[in-house]
């Protein structure tokens, strides 16, 4: 977008330069034309008596040039305020666009540390419900585990009585045999 900017901004310049590279010429021209006026002005009164409507012609006519100097510097001061502000709105330009730039880019940083941290919080999410099944089955696993050595100890006691049983049958059979 501030291509275009930058574009226009240097064709005005070119421009400008090219109209200020004989402004000195110029300006040497309207001096010359103006001091040949008021001599010839001297002249014409030098020479002879001149009408009173030729005396405020000619009045008028060092007035004119002299408000016309007044314009020419005038206009050479805005000319040059009119450049230090162009090259200011070239330099203001290029800064917003730079701007502009780098807002994009945190924006796209910022962007990316959102996804990041919504991976994050799912990848925690998951790991938490991981954590709770894992749990669950140790929990599962240790009641089995309790309840097999319960059974076990059924078992093993069940057997030892049994056991005991026979070997008393077996004392009390070998004692009248």
């Amino acid at each position: 977008m501030a291509h275009w900017r930058e574009e226009y901004a240097a064709a005005l310049a070119a421009r400008d330069r090219r109209e200020k590279a004989n402004i000195s010429i110029y300006n040497a021209y309207t001096k010359l034309a103006d001091r040949t006026a008021s001599l010839n002005a001297e002249t014409n009164n030098a020479q002879g008596p001149t009408s009173a409507g030729n005396r405020a012609t000619r009045a008028d006519l060092v007035e004119a040039q002299r408000s016309r100097s007044e314009l020419e510097d005038r206009l050479g001061r805005v000319t040059i305020e009119l450049e230090k502000l162009r090259k200011r709105s070239t330099y203001d330009g290029k800064r917003i666009s730079s701007m502009e730039g780098e807002i994009t880019h945190v924006q796209l940083r910022l962007k990316d540390r959102d996804e990041e941290l919504r991976g994050k919080a799912k990848l925690l999410e998951d790991f938490q419900d991981e954590l709770a099944t894992l749990n669950l089955q140790l929990n599962m696993a240790e009641e089995r585990t309790d309840r097999l050595r319960k059974e076990n100890q059924d078992l093993v006691d069940r057997w030892m009585a049994r056991m005991g049983k026979e070997a008393d049958a077996m004392n009390d059979a070998s004692k009248f045999s």
